[in-house]
This record gives structure tokens, sequence and C-alpha cells, in this order.
């Protein structure tokens, strides 16, 4: 395995640059995350639970929505697409989008589907509990061909493509087919954020990021504990090279939160690069700043290792923030100055 060198971050700083210039399209599952802040001051009689008292909310796109979300952070044009309900929910959704400058013309609504909501309770800074209200469904076949008639139309105009796969119903076989055909009609870069229960096919996309607990189950492994150090002869290098075969992408890169990222790319040895970041204080997100700031990277001209190697960066910053948090331009160019 080839692992981090003395990568040149002027070099990597000049494609972070570029970031500006790009032009994507996130498609995935659509959510609203929901932060309730207050502080605890007694147990309740009732259980031996904390009782909060609320003393503000706040509300941010979340799932997909919050991919597009990083996107927006610095590309030139950030779109949507995937499907909310025509509730409270989705109109707080849509308007939050709005306000961010997303384009949400790709965005569908149902009648007969509920906004997922996931609603966090958090006091002296410490999640106390988490409540989803969700219903997962398939989206209808006619939603499906409006979305990829929308993809059809749009593809062209576009650098890149973002999947972030949820497990809420709107990807389906049919439309990932679509999407990875378009794409490389077009000579776009197309990246994938799997889920592990739905077992998508991604033929041709030009990387796929999974986590270790995904890379593990999508590739028949059972779970064990982390190599040390990543970059042995373990479990995670069986993982990659399985993944290589099964998805048929070029790259498959699987992060492995305080171990960093291991970047599979067909015919070259694997690419370890350690974490990147100083204090952890909230992974909720991580993911979604990964492979947001991995394919604007791949966009803007990088190698697949240095995309990874910005992508890695970008991840250790977001990760001492707290809450559904993005990165900014001036942070990701401050960490890269000190490659």
């Amino acid at each position: 395995m080839i692992a981090f060198g003395a990568m040149d971050s002027l070099r990597l700083s000049q494609i972070a640059g570029r970031f500006a210039e790009q032009r994507i399209l996130v498609v995935g599952d659509l959510m609203l995350d929901e932060f309730l802040w207050g502080k605890v001051s007694r147990i309740s009689p009732e259980a031996p639970v904390p009782v909060v008292d609320v003393v503000s909310e706040s509300y941010y796109p979340g799932g997909a929505a919050n991919v597009a979300r990083n996107v927006r952070e610095f590309a030139a044009s950030t779109a949507l697409m995937g499907i909310v309900g025509a509730d409270s929910g989705g109109d707080r959704l849509l308007a939050l989008l709005a306000e961010g400058g997303i384009d949400t013309s790709a965005v569908q609504r149902d009648a007969a589907r509920s906004t997922t909501l996931k609603t966090r309770v958090i006091a002296r800074h410490q999640q106390v509990v988490r409540v989803d209200r969700e219903r997962k469904a398939n989206i209808a076949p006619q939603q499906t061909e409006l979305a990829i008639e929308y993809l059809a139309r749009r593809t062209a105009d576009l650098d890149g493509i973002v999947v972030a796969d949820y497990g809420k119903g709107f990807l389906t076989q049919r439309l990932a087919d679509a999407i990875c055909a378009i794409a490389v009609e077009h000579g776009k870069v197309l990246t994938v954020d799997p889920h592990p229960h739905t077992s998508l096919g991604w033929r041709g996309a030009t990387a796929v990021k999974p986590n270790r607990a995904e890379a593990f189950l999508a590739a028949g492994l059972a779970p064990s504990d982390p190599d040390a150090p990543a970059m042995g002869g373990g479990a995670v290098m069986e993982a990659g090279q399985r993944l290589l075969r099964l998805w048929q992408t070029r790259n498959v890169l699987i992060t492995l939160g305080e171990q960093g990222m291991v970047l599979f790319e067909s015919g070259r040895a694997p690419y370890h690069t350690p974490t990147r970041a100083k204090d952890v204080f909230d992974v909720s997100g991580a993911g979604d700043t990964a492979i947001a700031v991995l394919t604007l990277a791949l966009c803007a001209g990088a190698t697949p290792a240095e995309a990874a190697e910005i992508a890695n960066w970008a991840s250790g910053i977001v990760v001492g923030k707290f809450g559904t948090a993005t990165v900014t331009m001036a942070e990701l160019q401050a960490g890269l100055a000190g490659t």
C-alpha cells in the first residue's frame, strides 16, 4: 500500500480553488434535520431520564440535501434531485434549500409520502436522544421516469453527479442504471455514497465511498475490529478489492473514522490517508462532507488520490463542529496549507 507522503499542498490548494467553477447535481434521499436545544436541571420523576427544558430550535437540510448544502459552500451551481412529502416538513426543507441557493426544480412532491424528519434533542452540547419520523417506500415508476427525463435534459450542462443513498426509497435499480448510463454517455464524474441495505449496482461510476461497516456488508465480510495499522494486509484490504470487482467502479474510497481513508483504484496499489481531525465533537454529516468534496475535487481535475486527500481534510474539519455542519473554502484552504 502507498502511505501518505509529502503531497504538494500548493497543488491541492489549486485544485480546491477550482471548486467554484463546478456545476454539480446531487441525487438521493432528502430529509429535514431538527435540533431542539435545551438544558437539563433534573431527572424526571416518571422515569430515570433527564428532563430537557427546550430554549431554542433550529432546522437544517439532511440526507442528500445536506450533501447539496456541502457542495453549495464551494460550487458555482448546485442542483438537487429527490422527493419530499406535501407537508410542513417538505415546505420547510424546500425553503431552507432556496435560501441556500440550491436549485430544487428536480425535487418532486408526493402527497402520499411524509418528509423524513430527524429530531435531535441537545443539552449542554450533548445529544440526549434522536427521534425519527418517516415512512420508507419506493418511489412510483412514473416518478422514476420523471427523474430520468430530467437527467437526460440536464446532464450535458453538469460537471458531476453525486448520489447519496440513505435507503429511504428514492433510489431504485432502474434509476441507478439510468444515472450510470447517462453519466458515462456524457463523460461526467459520478460518485456514490451507498447504503448497505439497498444493494444497488453502480457499474461505471467514477468512485463509490462506503464507510467501514457499509464496505464489509457489501463485500460479504463479517464485521471485525479495525486493522492496526489500517494499511496492514487485513480485512479492509480484502473488502476494497472485492468491491472494485463487485461494483465495477474505477475507485472505491473506504472511510475509516479515526483511521482516515483508504483508496482502492483499479490497477494501482491502495492509498492510505490518515485522519486529519484534531478535535472530534460530532461525526454526523462527515460522510456527506467527504462525498461532496471528493466529487468537487475529481471534477476540478484531481487524481483519485488527491481527491481522497482533500476530502479527508474536509472531513477532519467538519467533525470538529457540532451538528449538521459544513466546511468553508477558507477553512479547507487553511487545512491544506498545513499538509
